[in-house]
């Protein structure tokens, strides 16, 4: 049976870590009747909050989905919850939430207002066009100001906020909210805040209340034409007239509505969850979801919001269990039974959707079938990861993909025995197909294995993860930055000769080569193979060394470039031309020319003012304007230089090039700098030479276990 679309709501919760995110939704799983008892994150019992770390932590680190049943006006409504993290290490699980949901409830500290992350969930909502709710919350707290932070939902997020709440009272005296819409007073009372009581407002707060009424109006007549003419004329706005413009509004995402309440105090969570069913979309009212032919990705395909059409669905999470991996999807269009096949266009595989579950946190409730509109989670996925689309064999579509930060810090980390090496590796797939944030490779130049991720707190919630639950006994230490060497002019005439004779044949190989600075563009334009950044060229005449000897030279120089000449970090960016050499009938051999090669090769670079250089990254870092200079001034105290700042509406964009060896904590240390409102993205740029004096510092060990931020 196909469900009402119009009585769903796909919502989730996010901001600012300790905004109180996860004790709304428990407040939400209460009252909704999901849950019997409030759990609570400092008492380690949060609903959502469940893997140990969490509990631990007092913080969420991976979002949690939940359903719930919520009835207004006398009609039930079902309300698909995603609690989400905080913390900025863990956006991509905000990045993979936001993607598949309808609306958003984006939850605010009543003291500090809109803080660092609260402005990265902001933009991560505006790029997929998620409409929201602005909810300020401990509203008790000592210092608490709902005008304050109401202002930096205008200034520091530039929303349309539109009060539709006020609170009665700040800090300690904070008693209930004023609902601006039907200017009545709530009042939350019995034990757990279950009884709600509307009055008339309190004469004290009758002036406050007006202020804020005025505002709402004339936001609704900016929204509705019939209501500004009202606004104008000084006509009263009637309930339904002020509900259908607000609705209007935030569906559209021209506006935000603004509550209020305190969920440790059990204030203001019944009716925030009016508000989600009176004012946020439910699927219909969204477009139709696009996408493209999986043969002809320039043909664009839509799919209806309709449990009839072709069956659609966009994987956003995967959860690796013993039980199965749980494969967490948004079902778009059509209707899916257990059992069914499916087409994975993304890589062309079958999959079998063996069993279905409504999903509560980390509990499961199993459904023969789900239709659109509806978030589940799969059992029977092997082969489709996070940003597939799952979807009809017969009527194919390629849903449009998210986006995914690339990481910002590694660290290398090695297995304790033999048996932990081979499991390592396993683990370290497992976790990557869970979070696509997380990234591995393993470094031939230093023979480890380095981790990446979005902070320093997620590869430690990783490295617990492998020992206490995978148990794999591991050691975490830092990566060496990978310099390399490289000439500054050019040698000719550079002879290398190999000569051993210890009784019987002996060891004969000469060769005379040219060294010259070189890069791949010109490599291109002389058609020259340029493998790992060395050009060669057989130039000799006449048959002065025999043919067979010659590759055993290119040998022995890309050998002695690989391992390095000066420095002992690769030599890159040269050209070596074979021009002369000799050879012996008896006593020349290919190993002699090898070794003549990597002679000569030696002797060129000394004469050819060899420099080492150092990895450049491109770093753009986004920060309000308010701590641009800190964030500039520790740019250039860290070797760097500013190429480009660009403004985006309240936050700058600074482009910089800075040396990886100097960026080691970077994203950590730019969060101390802005109050946690910077964030940085970084990724490699080019080799540079190394100042003189730095080169010569860390030739004498001064530098030379200089650790990095990312490779």
């Amino acid at each position: 049976m196909a469900t009402d679309l119009t009585k769903i709501r796909n919502i989730g919760i996010c901001a600012h870590i300790d905004a109180g995110k996860t004790t709304v939704s428990e407040r939400v799983l209460y009252y909704t009747g999901k849950n019997y008892k409030m759990g609570e994150v400092h008492e380690g019992t949060a609903t959502m909050d469940f893997l140990q770390d969490e509990q631990e932590r007092g913080i969420t680190i991976q979002s949690a989905a939940t359903t719930c049943p919520w009835t207004h006006q006398d009609t039930e409504y079902k309300i698909n919850l995603i609690d989400t993290p905080g913390h900025v290490d863990f956006t991509i699980e905000v990045e993979r939430s936001l993607r598949v949901l309808d609306g958003a409830c984006a939850v605010f500290d009543g003291k500090e207002g809109v803080e660092a992350q609260s402005e990265t969930v902001w933009r991560q909502a505006d790029r997929y066009r998620v409409p929201r709710l602005c909810f300020i919350n401990k509203m008790d707290k000592l210092g608490a100001s709902f005008d304050f932070s109401y202002d930096t939902i205008k200034t520091r997020l530039g929303a349309n906020a539109i009060p539709i709440q006020c609170p009665m009272g700040t800090g300690p005296t904070f008693s209930g909210i004023i609902d601006l819409v039907t200017m009545r007073a709530f009042f939350f009372e019995g034990d757990k805040g279950e009884i709600v009581k509307e009055a008339d407002i309190p004469d004290e707060y009758k002036e406050y209340a007006a202020g804020y009424r005025k505002i709402l109006e004339e936001k609704a007549g900016e929204i509705d034409d019939h209501l500004m003419e009202k606004y104008l004329s000084e006509q009263p706005m009637t309930i339904p007239e002020l509900k259908a413009a607000i609705r209007k509004g935030t569906v559209s995402r021209v506006c935000n509505p603004v509550l209020c309440g305190a969920a440790l105090r059990n204030i203001g969570i019944q009716a925030l969850l009016d508000a989600v069913i009176d004012y946020l979309p439910c699927p219909l009212d969204r477009e139709e979801v696009e996408g493209t032919d999986p043969q002809d990705k320039t043909i664009k395909l839509t799919r209806p919001h309709n449990s009839d059409a072709p069956f659609s669905a966009l994987v956003f999470k995967v959860v690796s269990d013993t039980h199965g991996d749980l494969t967490y999807m948004r079902v778009y269009s059509g209707t899916l039974t257990k059992g069914t096949r499916l087409l994975n266009p993304v890589n062309n595989k079958k999959e079998n959707a063996s069993r279905i579950f409504e999903m509560h946190a980390n509990n499961r409730i199993p459904l023969d079938q789900v239709t659109a509109g509806n978030i589940v989670a799969v059992v029977g996925i092997k082969d489709s990861y996070t940003g597939d689309t799952l979807c009809d064999a017969e009527d194919p579509i390629v849903l449009e993909r998210m986006t995914f930060p690339e990481p910002v810090i590694s660290m290398s980390i090695e297995p304790k025995t033999q048996d932990d090496k081979r499991k390592l590796s396993e683990a370290l797939m497992t976790i990557r197909r869970e979070d696509p944030s997380f990234r591995f490779t393993y470094d031939d130049e230093t023979q480890q294995t380095i981790i990446s991720g979005m902070g320093e707190l997620h590869l430690d919630i990783i490295t617990t993860k492998l020992r206490r639950d995978m148990r794999i006994a591991v050691e975490v230490g830092k990566p060496k930055v990978a310099y390399r060497e490289a000439i500054t002019r050019k040698v000719e005439d550079v002879r290398g000769l190999f000569k051993k004779q210890s009784g019987g044949r002996g060891q004969f190989g000469d060769c005379v080569i040219t060294l010259e600075p070189f890069t791949a563009e010109q490599a291109k334009e002389e058609e020259l193979d340029f493998t790992e950044s060395v050009a060669w060229e057989n130039g000799t005449v006449g048959g002065v060394i025999p043919k067979e000897f010659i590759p055993s030279i290119e040998y022995g120089v890309r050998q002695t470039a690989l391992s390095g000449v000066k420095f002992g970090h690769q030599l890159i960016n040269i050209k070596v031309t074979l021009t002369y050499g000799s050879y012996h009938d008896v006593d020349s051999s290919q190993i002699a020319f090898e070794q003549a090669g990597r002679i000569a090769l030696q002797e060129a670079v000394e004469r050819a003012g060899p420099v080492l250089l150092e990895p450049i990254m491109k770093v753009v870092v986004t920060v309000p304007n308010d701590y641009l200079g800190n964030i500039t001034g520790d740019i250039s105290s860290r070797r760097g230089m500013i190429i480009d700042t660009d403004d985006r509406g309240v936050v700058k964009l600074v482009t910089s090039e800075i040396p990886l060896s100097e960026l080691f904590g970077y994203t950590t240390a730019i969060r101390g700098m802005s109050q946690g409102r910077a964030s940085a993205t970084m990724e490699f740029l080019q080799y540079r030479a190394m100042p003189a004096g730095l080169m010569k510092e860390m030739l004498e060990g001064g530098k030379g276990e200089k650790v990095v931020a990312k490779k």
